[in-house]
């Protein structure tokens, strides 16, 4: 369900996949289940292609890593954050447009 150049997220890997990340990263916390987020997962997938060397695009499963999930106080998906420097600096629920999308990235990159 992703493309090449959209990361896979854990819980395992988060601090030194995200929070020690020398470029800004967005993340796509999503379940296989959910419509919304299968609808925006193009979007996401292109991104990461547009942004590839620039930003870190990946997704996070949150049937399987549920403590990121918790930790981030994810309450519905799909849910994106963008974190830069270890910190949120910026976030988007539900199932949003890509350009929503990419306005979320070009603000907080």
């Amino acid at each position: 369900m992703a493309g090449p150049n959209t990361l896979t997220f854990t819980d395992a890997g988060w601090d030194t996949e995200v929070l020690q990340s020398d470029t800004p990263v967005l993340v796509d916390f999503w379940a296989t289940w959910c419509g919304p987020c299968r609808a925006i997962a193009p979007s996401v997938d292109a991104l990461a292609d547009e942004y590839a060397g620039k930003v870190k695009v990946g997704k996070l499963d949150v049937d399987s890593n549920g403590a990121t999930a918790m930790r981030y106080q994810v309450r519905g998906i799909p849910t994106l954050l963008m974190i830069k420097g270890g910190q949120v600096v910026g976030q988007l629920v539900g199932g949003a447009s890509k350009s929503a999308i990419q306005e979320l990235i070009d603000k907080n990159a």
